[in-house]
């Protein structure tokens, strides 16, 4: 029966390191969030009169 590689400590914590960032980065890029109407707020304009300045 063929046997594994050896795998030391470093090796694992990189795999894992970086499983672990792409899948947080998938699940940032993916995720949308829906903002209810009701809770939207217009933006006040506000006017400037340039004669004053």
């Amino acid at each position: 029966m063929p046997q594994m590689a050896p795998l030391n400590w470093l090796t694992l914590l990189v795999f894992f390191s970086t499983i672990f960032i792409i899948l947080n980065s998938f699940n940032f890029y993916t995720f949308l969030y829906q903002q209810k109407p009701d809770k939207l707020m217009p933006k006040p304009s506000t006017k400037v009169n340039w004669k004053c300045l």
